[in-house]
């Protein structure tokens, strides 16, 4: 906060605005960069100082900033119906369409849409259908959940129970609802050594089977995954890893869960992850690059199965009675439908896939072999480099973060915003970027990289 007047807007944001995942106390030395507006692959803060944002906000802002077709988009359908509500029979023209549009697009199974305001209420909603489903068919015990332990699911008590990350659950009293985590599959860490990618995913898929028939198969409801792991460290699964979890549910009759939040629309250079890694979800929760999050918006794709008996338990007791007041906002849903035109029209998931492969090259042929990277990944236009304090043993840094901390922040004095999760650097940036954005985003990231190295301690 250089030099902030009293009155200035840093020392009202300091004042006023409790921020979320963020250190409350360091924010009231350092204050915020308050970005005031954004044109493509960039943002700009209130000095006129310019970022290339190469996480996309949070993942999300798949067509870049500043896109005028989402806010006309927007403009238009709030002179025509600026909110209507989806409960008792009501609905509204973008809603129709959109659900539509997501069903056609969709793995081939999911039959309906249900839309919620972000991914924490979608992962919420998928909980509760999958119990509501299951006490339906008098399956009353079948309510666990299980997740992996590194996963990000959202925020909320019952989706923050199924994180597992533990600065989520530490201190909020969660996990609350019944979920057991299991191995991360990340192989550069939890592998054994010299296991190979495909034993180390038999070996999960056996953890996975040993927890069920230790709980009992008939109190296990679902498993949940992102297809790539996000907000954990951009984690792509081993080699065989989904087929043979998937055989493992199906052979004990537990839902699928694909959670695309990150995934969805293009991340990885197909429509969405469960096309890359050959997933067949029962339930589909999707949301941020559904409208690049221009607005609100999420949606819970649930296939034809699950759907007839919930509508049969909806006609049995009277009601679903579970929804959300702005839950298929007609503004919202007008939006991700010229979103996802663009998305079509400029070709964007070819972009990410194209684009893709020049970030992730160049990711591993200037980082790789650095002796403070122990591992570059991802897959398109997402992707990640683990620090370590020493290469050959993956010793990690001590305290862990205190190196990624100062990337992140080199990064804005060199004009680039990245992630830091822990001790590692997350990039994601919108799939509009051009192979030449790409050079341009790596070259300010490799110079604030360069100088937080030069700053570590001599051993």
């Amino acid at each position: 906060m250089s030099n902030a007047l009293p009155n200035s807007m840093h020392a009202r944001d300091v004042e006023y605005l409790f921020h979320a995942v963020t250190n409350a106390r360091r924010h009231e030395e350092r204050g915020p960069i308050v970005i005031e507006r954004g044109d493509g692959i960039h943002v700009f803060d209130d000095e006129g100082k310019s970022y290339i944002e190469a996480m996309a906000g949070l993942w999300s802002v798949a067509v870049g900033f500043g896109e005028k077709r989402l806010a006309d988009a927007a403009y238009r359908q709030m002179q025509r119906l600026p909110y209507y509500h989806s409960f008792s029979h009501k609905s509204n023209e973008p809603a129709i369409m959109l659900a539509e549009r997501l069903v056609r697009m969709s793995p081939a199974k999911l039959t309906k849409a249900f839309f919620a305001n972000s991914g924490s209420e979608a992962n919420d909603t998928a909980i509760k259908m999958v119990w509501y489903y299951n006490n339906a068919l008098g399956r009353h015990e079948k309510k666990t959940f299980i997740a992996r332990q590194n996963a990000y699911h959202g925020i909320t008590i019952a989706s923050g129970s199924l994180t597992g990350l533990p600065t989520n659950h530490r201190d909020f009293d969660l996990p609350i609802i019944p979920v057991r985590h299991v191995t991360c599959p990340h192989h550069y860490r939890n592998a054994l050594p010299g296991e190979s990618e495909e034993a180390f995913s038999t070996r999960l898929a056996e953890e996975l089977e040993n927890l069920v028939i230790e709980a009992g198969p008939e109190t296990v409801a679902a498993f949940i995954g992102e297809p790539l792991m996000g907000a954990g460290g951009v984690l792509p699964p081993p080699a065989g890893y989904w087929e043979k979890i998937q055989a493992v549910c199906r052979k004990y009759d537990i839902l699928i869960v694909a959670d695309e939040v990150i995934n969805g629309f293009g991340r990885l250079g197909t429509t969405f992850a469960c096309d890359y890694y050959g997933i067949e979800p029962d339930i589909l929760v999707l949301s941020k690059q559904i409208t690049s999050s221009y607005q609100p918006l999420a949606a819970v794709l649930i296939s034809n199965e699950i759907y007839q008996v919930m509508a049969d338990n909806t006609a049995k007791i009277g009601t679903f009675g579970h929804g959300f007041t702005a839950g298929a906002h007609p503004v919202a849903t007008a939006v991700a439908l010229e979103n996802l035109d663009i998305i079509e029209e400029k070709g964007l998931v070819e972009n990410a896939r194209v684009v893709g492969e020049v970030m992730q090259r160049e990711l591993r042929r200037r980082f790789a072999d650095h002796p403070h990277v122990g591992e570059v990944r991802g897959v398109g236009l997402i992707a990640a480099i683990e620090l370590v304090a020493d290469k050959e043993t993956k010793r990690r840094f001590d305290p862990v973060g205190k190196l990624g901390l100062s990337i992140f922040d080199a990064g804005h004095e060199h004009g680039v915003i990245i992630r830091a999760i822990g001790d590692q650097i997350a990039f994601c940036p919108p799939l509009i970027i051009s192979e030449s954005e790409v050079i341009e985003m790596l070259d300010r990231f490799e110079r604030a990289f360069d100088q937080a190295i030069a700053a570590l301690p001599k051993a």
